[in-house]
């Protein structure tokens, strides 16, 4: 351990009138042989803040931030290293509250690593002696890849509800596995989740969906949620998604029930779109209990999408993205779309097109656990891969007149110059060969006049309407 800690580290431990300790996710991903990429490395011993302070500034440490009433020091180092410490102390809690009413200082090991969530966090380096703590017996969790609580797990997850989320991204991340009674605690406490803002819940939610990232555990992701799903914590952050549990679906499309064969997607799908595979056949128990069948479901999902993460705070464009994304993930789904529409749709929605494919291969390998090709995806690949040799334009970009030039066309004003655009595009895109300077200026007046036309058009629909 001390051959890969900094330097300037060493020497502030020696330089303390008390032994410096790492702990945390620094030791234990060092114990179970994991890399994170740019750790983070938490400091802790019994020091107060201010005589730690000063003996960081003496060896050069710079200070971000200090906390007394918690006794947490921030600090970075010349190379940008983040160290963060931690007076030993021990919080007080009434249940559910997430932030300790009251904190006691201490000089006892044991009541520091007992403040703590999980017995694997709680693993302690003295810096100076290069001598392992181990109070609560983490290092034997960390080789058996085992998650158990510092104290009576009821009484540590009634504490701090966001532990729940936490739990599950920890298990998805590093791949270790709840002990049975990290679990019963989880379960019974459950309903805490309520007590936990939006916000939080939101960020812990898109760590686990990217948890396969963090240090290379494969199924990370799916093991995380399968955690939410286990301790009953789904039903609370995402009650219509959990609604799918038990929903059984046609045997010759799925081999798994609603919210299983949500769950699979999200396994398969590429880190971009997971959030929209989490959500992509969210309409369902909602059209099976309104409807007795799925027919909207994409519709409704669209729309439940959108109220679930405006619930959960997430920001408006990831929000209206991912509504757009389950709108239209059911599109062409059995390859009856024909070309000339397909390419209208293609460019309709080309900013969509990557996000919505990769999301099309995800619901099709969460359906038979089949990691081929998607059908969908293989025809739309092959229309493309025609565009492009045709020269067929998708985007305004690859269309051969700009706007300045449609502006030039006699009887445009301004208000009519991206409706014209939007046309000669669709158009170019069925007739590659027309996707010429010449051509399209000389097509622009005719799809000028059928703009106007559908203005007066609708113009007077709406008069009508005022007057009826």
């Amino acid at each position: 351990m001390r051959e890969i800690l900094p330097q300037k580290l060493i020497a502030l431990a020696e330089k303390c009138p008390e032994p410096l300790y790492v702990v945390g996710g620094f030791v234990r991903d060092y114990l179970a042989g994991l890399a994170a990429k740019a750790p983070d490395i938490d400091l802790s011993s019994p020091m107060d803040a201010d005589t730690f302070l000063d003996a960081a500034k003496s060896c050069g440490f710079i200070a971000a931030a200090v906390y007394r009433n918690t006794g947490t020091v921030k600090l970075k180092d010349a190379e940008g290293t983040d160290y963060e410490y931690t007076c030993f102390r021990s919080d007080r809690y009434v249940r559910g509250t997430h932030v300790p009413i009251e904190t006691f200082f201490t000089k006892d090991m044991l009541l520091d690593a007992k403040r703590r969530d999980f017995t694997v966090n709680a693993v302690y380096y003295d810096v100076a002696r290069g001598e392992w703590c181990d109070p609560l017996h983490g290092m034997e969790d960390i080789r058996a890849k085992r998650l158990s609580t510092v104290d009576r797990a009821e009484k540590v997850f009634g504490e701090d509800g966001l532990r729940l989320m936490r739990l599950a991204r920890q298990a998805g991340q590093l791949g270790f596995s709840p002990s049975p009674e990290c679990l019963a605690g989880a379960k019974a406490n459950a309903s805490l989740i309520k007590d936990i803002s939006p916000e939080r819940i939101w960020t812990e939610l898109t760590a686990i969906l990217l948890a396969d990232e963090k240090y290379g555990n494969p199924r990370g992701h799916y093991e995380g949620l399968k955690v939410l799903e286990e301790t009953g914590v789904l039903d609370y952050i995402l009650p219509e998604l959990a609604l799918g549990k038990n929903m059984t679906q046609r045997e010759d499309f799925h081999k798994y029930d609603v919210l299983e064969h949500t769950l699979r997607a999200v396994l398969y799908a590429d880190g971009r779109v997971r959030l929209a595979a989490l959500l992509h056949d969210v309409g369902k128990p909602f059209c099976l209990l309104r409807d007795g069948n799925v027919h909207e479901h994409p519709a409704e999902g669209a729309r439940i999408a959108e109220e679930i993460l405006s619930r959960l705070k997430a920001p408006k464009h990831t929000a209206a993205k991912t509504a757009e994304l389950v709108f239209y993930h059911m599109y062409d789904f059995d390859g009856r779309v024909r070309p000339n529409k397909l390419r209208r749709f293609f460019v309709a929605h080309a900013e969509l097109l990557e996000d919505l494919m990769l999301l099309k291969q995800a619901d099709y390998s969460g359906c038979m656990d089949d990691l081929s090709l998607c059908p969908t995806d293989r025809k739309w690949d092959a229309e493309l891969k025609k565009m492009r040799e045709e020269g067929a334009p998708l985007t305004l970009r690859q269309l051969a007149v700009s706007g300045r030039e449609v502006a030039a066309v006699e009887g445009m004003c301004a208000k009519y110059i991206s409706l014209v655009l939007k046309e000669l595009l669709f158009h170019a895109a069925l007739l590659p060969r027309d996707n010429t300077k010449e051509r399209l200026l000389a097509l622009a007046p005719s799809f000028l006049k059928a703009v106007l036309t559908a203005e007066r058009h609708q113009e007077e629909k709406r008069r009508q309407g005022v007057t009826v």
